[in-house]
């Protein structure tokens, strides 16, 4: 493949505006209303009551018991990701910021989610650039912004991690996930992705999604940046519902 793609590289300018807005604006946190903690919109409290993902399989996120190293499915049908990992494990009081995020535009319900995702990745391998899942153009009309981008942005500038944008692409609407079984969103999701003609993307990319369900989206995904030449493709998601 020939090209440049088209990436944004994070820097540590953008981030005076958020600390003047810390000093006029004491952090509340948005699961309870409390004063928040540690200069994040989240108080003591809840931190202690997230439902971090202790262990997981390697491959889905799939929350396991210690003594299972790999899922069942993933034994017997090796998914696309060779690695995915999940911050927390979809449940309350996590469940409460997604909805915010992804429904009612909250950017700082994003921001929150984005910064528990980076606080869990201390031992997890880095890639050389970050894909957020995208939207196709008529679900992006009707939300009016992309949660997946919206998550990757502060992620990529607090992991210095270039994010790569307009390179992979949703080129086929398709009906919303939650509403179909495991069957049904396997195929709903065939020929939804591709990559543009022309760019060049590294050996090594991490694919960024909010929340994973069954993980079909990523691995389709997955599947068509492999096609276009990346050697490895991960996934960091905000939540795995278990």
């Amino acid at each position: 493949m020939s090209g440049p793609v088209n990436q944004t590289h994070p820097g540590k300018v953008d981030g005076w505006p958020r600390r003047l807005a810390r000093l006029l604006l004491p952090p509340r946190c948005l699961l309870c209303g409390e004063s928040g903690a540690d200069g994040r919109d989240l108080c003591h409290a809840c931190a202690e009551a997230l439902p971090w993902s202790r262990h997981a399989c390697p491959h889905c996120a799939l929350p396991l018991p210690q003594s299972e190293p790999v899922c069942g499915e993933c034994l017997r049908h090796p998914p696309a990701l060779t690695h995915a990992h999940a911050a927390c494990v979809y449940g309350f009081p996590f469940d409460r910021l997604v909805p915010r995020f992804k429904f009612h535009h909250d950017l700082a319900a994003g921001r929150l989610m984005a910064e528990l995702l980076c606080e869990s990745l201390a031992d997890v391998p880095r890639p050389q650039a970050l894909i957020p899942i995208p939207l196709h153009a008529s679900r992006l009309r009707k939300r009016g912004y992309d949660q997946a981008l919206e998550l990757a942005k502060p992620v990529s500038r607090e992991l210095g991690i270039p994010l790569v944008v307009d390179a992979l692409l949703r080129v086929r609407p398709t009906a919303p996930q939650s509403e179909l079984d495991a069957e049904a969103r396997h195929r709903n999701l065939r020929h939804a992705f591709a990559v543009r003609a022309g760019v060049a993307l590294p050996a090594h990319v991490v694919l960024i999604d909010d929340v994973m369900t069954t993980g079909a989206t990523l691995n389709a995904a997955a599947k068509v940046l492999l096609r276009a030449g990346v050697a490895r493709v991960d996934a960091w998601v905000c939540a795995r519902v278990p």
